[in-house]
């Protein structure tokens, strides 16, 4: 067990130094004596840590050459991949992959929740939609974000698809990171108020195009916000 656990201490700080830029895509990284002296551990410890981040694709070894760090795009670890979205240099691009990708999944389990969302789950989206109008006019944005997030989650359960919510899981510690940098901006939360009534409305109707249509409209302003609002405020 302790030696596992060394080699997760240093795996996670190659991959923290990878996320930092500090080798990017493409350099080779230390090789085992360096490694094995920053963290005072053998180098079958090293040897170990290094086949971990090989086999999340993160990094490849060309036989006579090295160990080079591989493009974010072939890493095969969801949780890696996160934390380069969270924690990486370049968070802009990671912000507006982010929407993207809610906006496959989320209008599609729209689409779904239609034809599936019960009385219940109806009227819990209108009531977190009033918390996030309470929480907008005292500009709690805390409060307006827990709102929010809760607000998709009842689409994403009522969706009757056990993977989607799988899916959404993982992402949600940077999804409420996300939120909590748009949802400072008064505009942004204006907008979201008046694209989530509609949602709301439409999975009310339950039309499933319409609903579809709502939520991708909602993405659609997330992605304007972003790239308006807070992206040139950095």
């Amino acid at each position: 067990m302790a030696r596992k656990s060394l080699v997760g201490v240093v795996a996670d700080d190659l991959l923290d130094r990878i996320i930092d830029g500090e080798f990017p895509p493409g350099s080779i990284v230390p090789g085992e004596h360096e490694l094995s002296a920053r963290h005072e551990v053998s180098r079958m410890t090293v040897r170990e840590a290094m086949k971990t981040l090989q086999a999340q694709q993160i990094l490849s070894v060309e036989r006579g050459r090295g160990t080079f760090v591989n493009p974010l795009s072939r890493w095969t670890s969801l949780e890696a991949v996160l934390r380069a979205a969270s924690e990486g240099k370049n968070e802009a691009e990671a912000s507006v992959q982010l929407i993207e990708l809610r906006r496959m999944l989320e209008t599609g389990a729209c689409e779904l929740a239609a034809g599936r969302i019960s009385e219940a789950e109806t009227e819990s989206l209108f009531a977190y939609i009033s918390a996030m109008k309470a929480a907008h006019g005292i500009n709690d944005v805390g409060a307006f974000v827990e709102a929010d997030l809760a607000f998709h989650d009842v689409i994403l359960r009522a969706s009757g698809n056990v993977f989607v919510s799988v899916l959404f899981e993982p992402l949600h510690r940077v999804l409420e990171k996300r939120r909590a940098e748009t949802s400072a901006v008064p505009e942004i939360q204006e907008h979201a108020i008046g694209h989530h009534q509609n949602i709301a409305e439409a999975l009310k109707s339950g039309d499933a195009a319409r609903s579809r249509e709502a939520m991708d409209a909602h993405m659609q302003q997330t992605l304007d916000d972003l790239k308006n609002l807070v992206l040139p405020a950095k």
